[in-house]
């Protein structure tokens, strides 16, 4: 980790974004499966819990009230209102996750990995696509979790955060999850062989050449 970060350790932090109905949720668990070397932070929201959902599993669900007295006391490592709720991940499990060489994965919205690039620059940015703007018009229909209006907005909302998918390190299009699971472990494993990373290891290996 950079020096600028306040996070030191041989763990990753891995951000995935992507428009809701892309399938990260999915995805991510394709990942774990692939990698026993990560993990997921659970975020805090304090959106209502979809019937298929259990607190402390998908989310931490706390009330408005209480989420924001967490970013008063800066508990969290980055935190962004999305679609009218808040979102936001806990700064003290990434720390010790990372500390322990265990790579974090945050599966946050833009906002949030815009704060996570200023405040981690080491973070390794992933962003995912659908197919087509189609088939996630399917995925979310077929979801059937949203009003008419509530479907409406996430399709604005998708069409936003696509235009700032430029802005990521890697872009994966989630047209088959096992494949794209794969692709986004090639990546962490491709990061972690990088020269700027394994600096200090290369060092202790030259001099014990030359």
């Amino acid at each position: 980790m950079s020096e600028n970060s306040g996070i030191s350790g041989d763990g990753l932090i891995v951000v995935v974004s992507g428009p809701s109905g892309t399938g990260k949720d999915t995805v991510i668990e394709e990942i774990l499966k692939k990698n026993k070397g990560i993990c997921v932070s659970v975020s805090m929201t304090t959106r209502n819990p979809r019937t298929c959902e259990k607190n402390g599993k998908n989310y931490h669900f706390l009330s408005e009230e209480s989420f924001k007295e967490k970013v008063r006391m800066g508990e969290m490592i980055e935190h962004a209102k999305y679609c009218g709720n808040y979102y936001g991940t806990s700064l003290d499990f990434v720390k010790e996750k990372i500390k322990n060489g265990i790579d974090v994965l945050l599966k946050i919205e833009v906002k949030g990995a815009r704060q996570i690039r200023k405040n981690c620059p080491d973070a390794i940015h992933i962003f995912i696509l659908p197919p087509s703007m189609k088939e996630l018009s399917r995925r979310l229909k077929n979801r059937q979790t949203e009003s008419e209006k509530g479907f409406e907005k996430r399709i604005k909302t998708a069409s936003e955060e696509i235009a700032s998918a430029k802005d990521y390190d890697y872009i994966v299009i989630n047209k088959d999850k096992d494949v794209c699971a794969k692709d986004i472990c090639s990546i962490i494993y491709s990061e972690k062989l990088k020269t700027s990373r394994v600096r200090s290891k290369t060092d202790v290996i030259i001099r014990e050449i030359f």
